[in-house]
């Protein structure tokens, strides 16, 4: 194919993320858009383990998609960047972690199933994010299909703004235009006239001019006259486009490509995405993606450690234009790299381009230290800018690793790394109480496509085991906390005094530290050292060996030696006064709460009801499916989930499935408090 970027400009670019639950299409619908825009000669097949998207021997044998694909094809003048994501629960995070790259969510429904459950998450985050959404019900022509019933579905779910822009007809053999060009076919449901109505009449809500207008032209109202409304529309949330179609037989393929070119948003369309000046600052700072001489924005949205090629860094432009033999800056970074090569991605194949532009999708290689989500910029104008890791859940299914043959130790620590620079939703921590390696994922899927990514790609034997519970502790109270920390060895001894104070913070707050002190009672230089000796107790616990979260710490006062005073004086300072508070702050004990959703045939309801009840579960709603089946919604405590995978086949025959997500964190009963704090023994310090 032409270089695209000689042609393109950022008025001209659609990034749109395929995403939706598995066995939804998304995969196949990518491979025969691509065919059918002439960007690949012909469509693979997931079941023959030759498609563009799936490509790594993992998908192929698995015949799913475990890992973002960005692919790229051409239409009606129109560069469409395609993102093909996982639809398994345990790899949404993989999914959630690149919708910042997109203006467009493109939602995929199998026709046969309706809504499941990482349909509901996929548009949750979607709205959180601000993106414009369309939904695409795929598999129409499939045996047990309802498109109707799953229209229904969607708005009853997801709110009346969601519109057909055509309809199944012929039994789902090919489609009816409801808005390009209305056209006499019978739909299977409905009438075009009805579809077509509503979605105008949706459209210009939000013009009154156009309003107007509309109810003085009705129905000559012109395609052009629509399209700013429209575009208003979906940036507000007010529209919800819905397409039918079979990637299958292609019906509906076309007119998916042309919803794709002329309705989705543009960079400039699109609302945009927040970038922040600094961690932690509400600053908010604007791109100008129609600022093609300005600095050269860029944010890291997928990162590919590769054997051959090293780190393979897909990012997206917010701004500028970045071209080869530009110098970049990576984050906060003083010295410049620079790009040698860029690239635009098909799948795992890599054409080499001159420039990258605004708005945008491209990648980098073999640039070190490069991470997942950091911000490319060619001025230090732009340093300090960040990007918040939005809507990634916490990893909450965790395996402790233990390795079969000395020796290897380097080795499982390299590969480890390099599985969590790829994805943002494993964790690797090192329990220093037990000295096991933990690491944590969002399922049990996802855990062991990591275990074997480390047998196959690293060579590394392990053997795993339950770890124990994240508990957390907190304090409930405002308490004040004091030491004086002196020592005399004979020479220059050690002093430091510190008055501090903790507050509660509401749950999921995190934690805060402030420095009130007046008058140099405490030297600015010694304040970080303080900080630093309530870190370790944050990281360590005080009453149960478990980290601490959701406290305000406020150093108010203290005293210091001019010979004396030291940095390690104030650490231990700092760490002792904290201790003192938290002491009488009334110190609880926070459980890891998980948000279950369990779907499984109806004649088990009652069983898995049961059993739900006997391990703290609170059940939230129970809802009809369109196959018939049950989805059940509960909050449990994670500990009392560790054999769940088991009792649910038991139960079900191997009929029922579960997702799991941390939801919030609890107080603990008390019995749970007093047994792991009896548990717990911490060193004594020197």
């Amino acid at each position: 194919m032409a270089d695209t970027h000689a042609r393109h400009t950022a008025e001209s670019v659609r990034n749109i993320a395929l995403v939706g639950h598995a066995s939804s299409g998304k995969t196949t619908l990518t491979e025969e858009l691509l065919a059918l825009a002439g960007s690949i000669p012909s469509p693979g097949a997931a079941e023959k383990g030759n498609t563009v998207s799936d490509f790594t021997e993992q998908e192929k044998r698995s015949g799913h998609s475990l890992n973002v694909s960005v692919c790229h094809l051409e239409h009606d003048g129109a560069l469409i960047n395609l993102l093909d994501t996982p639809g398994y629960p345990d790899f949404i995070g993989r999914t959630l972690a690149v919708m910042p790259a997109v203006e467009t969510a493109a939602v995929v429904i199998n026709a046969q199933h309706g809504i499941e459950f990482v349909t509901e998450q996929i548009m949750a985050a979607a709205a959180s994010q601000k993106l414009c959404r369309l939904i695409i019900v795929n598999k129409i022509d499939a045996p047990e299909a309802n498109a109707e019933a799953v229209l229904e579905q969607i708005r009853s779910v997801f709110g009346s703004e969601c519109l057909p822009l055509n309809l199944p007809a012929n039994g789902g053999q090919k489609i009816a235009d409801c808005f390009f060009e209305p056209a006499d076919a019978e739909p299977d449901f409905s009438s075009v006239q009805t579809a077509h109505t509503e979605i105008t009449d949706q459209i210009v809500e939000l013009d009154d001019e156009l309003m107007e207008l509309y109810l003085e032209q009705g129905e000559s109202i012109s395609l052009e006259q629509l399209h700013d409304p429209l575009e208003r529309a979906l940036r507000r949330g007010h529209l919800i486009p819905v397409c039918f179609t079979s990637a299958k037989t292609r019906a509906g393929l076309r007119q998916l490509l042309r919803v794709f070119s002329q309705l989705m948003p543009n960079p400039f369309e699109g609302n945009r995405i927040e970038i922040q000046r600094g961690q932690g600052n509400t600053t908010p700072f604007r791109t100008d993606p129609g600022d093609d001489s300005g600095h050269f924005v860029g944010h890291v949205f997928k990162l590919t450690v590769d054997p051959y090629v090293g780190r393979l860094a897909a990012f997206r432009v917010h701004q500028g234009t970045l071209r080869a033999g530009d110098q970049v800056y990576i984050g906060d970074r003083r010295k410049g790299v620079k790009i040698a090569h860029i690239y635009r991605l098909q799948g795992r194949e890599t054409k080499e381009v001159p420039a990258a532009a605004a708005g945008d999708i491209c990648a980098v290689a073999k640039i070190e230290g490069i991470e997942f989500n950091d911000i490319l910029h060619t001025s230090h104008d732009e340093d300090g800018l960040v990007m918040q890791r939005r809507g990634i859940p916490e990893p909450m299914h965790a395996l402790a690793l233990r390795l079969t043959q000395r020796g290897q130790e380097k080795k499982l620590s390299d590969g480890l790394h390099k599985l969590v620079a790829e994805d943002p939703s494993l964790a690797i921590e090192q329990d220093a109480e037990t000295n096991e390696t933990i690491i944590r994922g969002m399922g049990e899927l996802h855990l062991r496509s990591a275990l074997e990514r480390l047998r196959e790609d690293i060579g590394v034997e392990i053997e795993t085991h339950a770890p124990k519970v994240p508990y957390r502790e907190t304090v409930t109270r405002t308490a004040d906390g004091h030491c004086r920390h002196k020592k005399q060895t004979g020479g220059a001894g050690q002093f430091g005094e510190v008055y501090l104070k903790v507050e509660p913070l509401e749950r999921g707050a995190g934690f805060e530290f402030l420095d009130q002190t007046v008058g140099g009672s405490i030297p600015g230089q010694f304040i970080p050292a303080v900080e630093k000796g309530v870190r370790q107790v944050l990281s360590q616990g005080a009453v149960t060996g478990n980290p601490m979260q959701d406290i305000r710490v406020i150093v108010y006062d203290g005293k210091h030696h001019p010979v004396d005073s030291k940095e390690i004086a104030f650490v231990m300072a700092g760490k002792k006064a904290f201790l003192d508070a938290v002491n009488k702050a009334n110190p609880i004990v926070l459980e890891p709460i998980a948000r279950i959703q369990i779907t499984l045939p109806n004649r088990f309801v009652g069983d898995i009801s049961g059993h739900l009840a006997g391990i703290r579960g609170r059940i939230g709603s129970n809802d009809a499916t369109t196959d018939g089946k049950t989805r059940i919604t509960a909050q449990v405590p994670i500990a009392e989930l560790e054999d769940f995978q088991a009792t649910l086949k038991s139960l079900t025959g191997g009929e029922g499935t579960f997702t799991l997500q941390l939801d919030h964190y609890a107080s603990a009963p008390a019995n749970v408090q007093k047994t792991l704090a009896e548990a717990y023994r911490p060193s004594q310090e020197a």
